[in-house]
């Protein structure tokens, strides 16, 4: 890939910057050829992947280097797109939402630090993976579950950071966080929570601090850049049992969202329900060409002969209940209760007590698994996946008429529909998997055009994004427009106060430094605005 300078900065610059930080770093650790550009790309880019092209990487291998990295991209003006391992698919990778910007790969950073079995923490480094994590806590026998992501190929604290999901009782990533070290924008270092003191034994386990607590602020941001962090661990349990229900059509959902949530609020059900409809299935079975070999989405008449054909329901609720055997028969009965009052079919149902082995792919087990990137391959050539991801409260009336909204859009761009919802109490999240291929130009189009479609009809019914790619960071800030984007506005007072250079990852979630507030949207996007503007 072709160089793209840093806005503003001169070949002379650049060329002075990269030496000073090779000084830093050891000449092998910057990465400043047409090969490495390419290796920090975004590789499932809807389009020119050169809109969010990266001038070159640096891997930092301690906090110190990366203060003193902070340090000289001040005094160049040369700015940082921190990664943790840059695995962050279908949402740009590794690549920077600002064209020109170096990539901070923190991936060198990859010490276990400490794992605590008693009170079940961990204290990871960036550059630590699910993988990583998972196999230490087997070669130490320690009595403990993570919560993985459904592609686990990421990093835990990275996928924290990007408000990831996970299917367990301790799937909502984010707020697992306890306690972090953070690199600040002028290359000051800060400890949050417990850890502002030094020698604190409590960092990792009181998730507050004196006065305001900014852990949170740190999560999706631009603020700073997170060296190690606290996570909480799932003991675990002592049996645990999945119960399978098929759900048969795809109306259904309004049902099922209404008996699962409420046992979620109240705790009888302490997992993240993951729901995907029945092409989250088929994805796993095949390609496209083999279901279905012509052009536009696939008929239904064609997915009731598949549904029938692999015996599979609309939709597939694989719940799992952990803790005491008895007390887990007692809250089986009580769901299973709830279910039969809406699906005669009993569910399948599998136990695992402790000594038992435990699945490759049970990622509701806390296991790792890369298999679901096999969805990129649905559509052959170089496939991809974007998925847009709003927001809605836990009940039928939102979720279905969400269901009906996105599913319109999707079937007016003629695109297979393929949908899930996660119900995570009071809310779900619902995850619209896009699927493409990366060298059919016409199809990329179509894409983007949907994706602009979803966010803007989904905005106007009330709903928002959690995350999403780079190309649309900014048209989903803007859609968060409560009296005149105040958030927004309050974020670059804020962004703009802490880092007046605009040093670390200008433009991440649509927040902008006052230093680069014209590159807003005259950076290339790749993608028009929602409100139909030019990116």
């Amino acid at each position: 890939m072709k160089l793209h300078l840093p806005p503003r900065v001169s070949p002379q610059t650049f060329a002075a910057a990269l030496k000073a930080y090779a000084g830093v770093v050891g000449k092998d650790w910057v990465m400043a050829s047409d090969s490495d550009r390419d290796a920090y790309s975004d590789i499932y880019s809807p389009g020119d992947a050169g809109q969010w092209a990266a001038s070159a990487a640096v891997a930092p291998a301690s906090v110190e280097e990366v203060r003193a990295i902070v340090r000289l991209a001040n005094e160049y003006k040369t700015p940082l797109w921190p990664v943790s391992r840059g695995k962050n698919l279908g949402y740009g990778t590794a690549a920077p939402r600002m064209a020109g910007a170096i990539v901070l790969d923190l991936g060198r950073m990859n010490r276990i630090l400490d794992i605590d079995p008693k009170l079940a923490t961990c204290v990871l480094e960036p550059g630590v993976g699910f993988f990583d994590l998972h196999d230490a806590i087997l070669r130490e026998k320690h009595p403990l579950w993570m919560s993985v992501p459904g592609n686990g190929w990421g990093s835990v604290i990275g996928n924290a950071l990007d408000h990831g999901i996970g299917y367990t009782p301790y799937g909502l990533h984010a707020r697992n966080l306890c306690g972090m070290e953070v690199v600040l924008p002028d290359g000051d270092l800060l400890r949050t929570g417990m850890g502002a003191m030094d020698n604190n034994p409590a960092w990792h386990l009181f998730p507050f601090s004196y006065g305001p607590t900014f852990d949170l602020a740190f999560t999706q941001s631009n603020l700073g850049m997170v060296t190690k962090a606290g996570l909480w661990l799932q003991p675990a349990p002592e049996a645990s049992l999945e119960l399978i229900f098929d759900i048969p059509e795809e109306g259904d959902i309004g049902w099922v969202v209404d008996t699962i949530a409420p046992l979620k609020i109240s705790g009888l059900i302490d997992q993240n329900v993951f729901i995907p409809s029945w092409l989250g299935k088929m994805v796993l079975k095949g390609q496209r060409h083999d279901f279905w070999d012509k052009p536009g989405a696939i008929p239904e008449w064609r997915v009731a002969e598949l549904l029938k054909q692999y015996k599979l329901g609309y939709w597939q609720v694989a719940l799992r209940l952990y803790g005491e055997e008895s007390v887990i028969k007692a809250r089986a009965e009580i769901v299973k209760t709830a279910m039969k009052r809406h699906l005669a079919a009993a569910p399948q149902e599998n136990w695992w007590r402790q000594g038992d082995a435990i699945g490759q792919y049970e990622i509701t087990m806390g296991v790792p698994s890369a298999v679901p990137l096999q969805m990129s391959d649905w559509i052959g050539g170089r496939g991809a996946h974007m998925g847009f991801s709003p927001v809605v409260p836990a009940t039928s009336a939102h979720v279905l008429g969400q269901l009906k909204r996105s599913r319109k859009i999707i079937a007016d761009h003629d695109v297979d529909f393929y949908a899930s919802f996660t119900i995570g109490g009071r809310f779900a999240n619902n995850i619209n998997m896009l699927m493409y291929d990366r060298d059919d130009a016409p199809m990329v189009e179509n894409m983007k055009s949907l994706f602009n479609a979803l966010i803007a009809e989904t905005a106007k019914a009330g709903y928002g994004e959690y995350r999403t790619h780079l190309g649309w960071m900014d048209p989903v800030m803007d859609t968060f427009n409560f009296n005149n984007n105040a958030l927004r506005r309050f974020d670059e007072k804020v962004k703009s106060a802490l880092d007046p250079n605009g040093i670390i990852a200008p433009g991440k979630q649509g927040v902008w430094p006052a230093a680069y507030a014209s590159e807003r949207y005259s950076a290339a996007q790749g993608a028009a605005s929602a409100k139909g503007g030019k990116a």
